[in-house]
């Protein structure tokens, strides 16, 4: 009897150490991956804020909340499904996937560089006066999960491609982590911002000195953020989406456009002595930020003048 008890524990420990190893390889695998979709992130977070843009502060949170459990519906209930499914049944797919996703992110990014440099966007004003503000709120959120989806694809996708040789389990606990991990990250930094220029005020409110220099300061500086956030954000859409397109396109055969690009990252890094790491880096993601701009242009180009996407909608926004 005693070794029959030895030999369970024994077997008890073994499935504890093979579940602990099973845990520590999705930490680690899901970290990897988590740092592909950086940029992808960077461009959720920049985004999310102007959600809640001409609404109520008393509904900033209540929406964030919302379009919080949208993106995880998303992700674990649409997206990680269909991840799995494809990496088992179609996995070849992955790349074009990819790629698709990389020209999305091309365009997006160079639609808002034409936005910058014209002074006009496309799509809903908001500027004007909210009739119903429960409908727009709504319309306000399903446009945002919406938006949330094709975001949260293309970070599925990334972290599916960095986690393809792994398990079944493995990649479901990934795809899983990475998920909820980016989701809580982005959104409940996204409450945070749009909640600073309130807590400057309540700050400069108070008799401290301090509490009101350094509220005034808070509330001054929130433009700022949100500003820089934008274009941080504007940038890490075409360096990621041109580096998701240079790599795929080297996958399929294409080997020119990445190889140029590591030339001249090679030829910095030569010209750079000890910061040659740093700015091989740089000139790497410049070339494809400037690879994903042009591609982008181009798209923007076939879609607004030769099918005249957009405009149908920029008129009735204008109505």
């Amino acid at each position: 009897m005693p070794s029959g008890l030895a030999a369970l524990l024994d077997d008890v420990s073994i499935i504890a150490r093979a579940a602990s190893a099973s845990v520590d390889d999705i930490a680690a695998a899901a970290g990897k991956a988590g740092s592909k979709t950086a940029g992808v992130v960077i461009d959720d977070a920049a985004v999310a804020p102007s959600y809640v843009t001409g609404l109520s502060p008393a509904r900033e949170l209540p929406i964030i909340w919302d379009i919080t459990k949208g993106s995880l519906k998303n992700k674990l209930l649409i997206l990680l499904p269909g991840a799995l499914l494809l990496s088992e049944f179609l996995p070849q797919a992955i790349i074009f996937i990819l790629m698709l996703g990389g020209a999305y992110l091309s365009y997006e990014g160079a639609e808002k560089v034409m936005e910058k440099l014209s002074g006009q966007t496309h799509g809903e004003n908001i500027g004007g006066p909210i009739r119903d503000p429960v409908a727009f709120e709504k319309q306000r959120v399903a446009g945002a999960i919406r938006t949330d989806l094709i975001l949260s694809a293309e970070i599925m996708a990334i972290t599916l491609n960095e986690v393809s040789a792994e398990s079944l389990i493995t990649r479901a606990g990934v795809l899983a982590l990475v998920g909820i991990a980016v989701t809580v990250g982005v959104y409940g930094a996204v409450g945070l911002i749009v909640k600073m220029d309130d807590i400057g005020l309540h700050m400069a409110e108070r008799e401290s000195d301090f509490s009101k220099r350094f509220g005034r300061g808070l509330v001054n500086f929130m433009p700022v953020l949100l500003t820089s956030l934008s274009v941080i954000g504007t940038i890490a859409m075409l360096w990621v989406g041109g580096g998701i397109i240079v790599h795929g396109l080297h996958d399929i055969g294409m080997y020119y456009p990445e190889e140029n690009i590591e030339q001249a990252q090679h030829w910095v890094e030569m010209m750079s002595g000890g910061l040659g790491g740093i700015f091989g880096w740089l000139t790497f993601a410049a070339l494809s930020a400037l690879f994903a701009l042009v591609l982008g242009l181009v798209i923007n180009f076939v879609l607004h003048n030769i099918f005249k996407l957009g405009h149908s909608e920029d008129a009735k926004a204008a109505h």
